[in-house]
């Protein structure tokens, strides 16, 4: 009996110190994939908030696919929102990437409700989302049509995305099949991006990055033993670096794709101890 009554306390604890909206629409009469989740730490009020976008190819995926890391960041004292968007192959890129930028809109104008600061937003995503989140910081035509500055983002994180430079990692990719004979992908990153070299270079973030745009400082995460992911990160900070964008680089060892963005948030794991410096240097700034 006094089990189950410290357990029932500490749920209740754990229930009080993070409040869930779950599947909050940011698009009115919009698709079912038009929703998003809110944690907030209880009595929020004025916190930097974290915008996370979900990996699965830009093909699956889910927002409730975050693991641990809303319950680390309400305790680090942020309101974190994790994202839905609409997938391939149903609507293209471009689509897919603007229903990002809505949902990031949707946020900044609703966010003080959920006790947030609209001008404090750290961005962040795994995998397919990594893309999508490089891209939403770099390239400022998204979050302008929403009416958002950069000068609000006072970070990205992005974890073991291998798109920053698309055409790289399709000529990467595509002559590691042909020279061993293999086939080339049905639904690879050609097709993805929209078969079109203007398109995969567009789709780009290292594209993007110039000096003068308050792009927001960087956290670049990888796998360090998956030589393409590895090479992306560091193409991405080799563009970074010029142009006077604050950018660290961290590689996960003894990790794996999935494992080094399920482990964020868990006491004694590497990646969220870099995590953790990142978030203290960039979590009280104004830009």
């Amino acid at each position: 009996m006094k089990f189950i009554l410290f357990t029932s306390l500490l749920l209740m604890v754990a229930a009080m110190a993070q409040e869930m909206k779950r599947s909050i629409p940011y698009v009115e009469n919009g698709h079912e994939r038009h929703v998003l989740d809110v944690y907030s730490p209880a009595n929020a009020k004025n916190l930097p908030v974290v915008f996370w976008i979900h990996g699965g190819g830009w093909q699956s995926g889910d927002k409730a696919n975050v693991q641990e890391k809303p319950a680390w960041f309400t305790k680090k004292g942020f309101v974190f929102v994790s994202i839905n968007h609409r997938l391939l192959p149903e609507v293209e890129m471009d689509v897919l990437v603007r229903d990002v930028a809505k949902a990031f809109g949707w946020m900044h104008k609703h966010i003080a409700e959920y006790g947030g600061d609209p001008q404090r937003v750290l961005v962040g995503g795994h995998s397919s989302g990594a893309q999508l989140a490089t891209l939403i910081c770099t390239d400022d035509r998204y979050l302008k049509a929403e009416g958002v500055s950069f000068k609000d983002l006072i970070g990205c994180v992005p974890v073991d995305g291998d798109t920053y430079d698309i055409p790289a990692i399709i000529e990467t990719a595509e002559t590691r099949l042909r020279v061993h004979g293999m086939p080339m992908p049905k639904y690879g990153h050609r097709l993805k991006f929209g078969n079109d070299p203007a398109k995969h270079i567009d789709f780009s973030a290292v594209t993007h990055v110039a000096k003068g745009k308050n792009i927001p400082p960087f956290l670049i995460i990888h796998v360090a033993d998956h030589p393409d992911n590895s090479i992306q990160a560091k193409r991405f900070e080799a563009a970074l670096k010029p142009a006077e964008i604050p950018v660290t680089i961290f590689g996960g060892k003894e990790t794996n794709h999935s494992k080094i963005n399920a482990l964020i948030g868990t006491e004694g794991d590497a990646t969220t101890q870099a995590l953790e410096e990142f978030v203290r240097k960039v979590k009280g700034k104004s830009r």
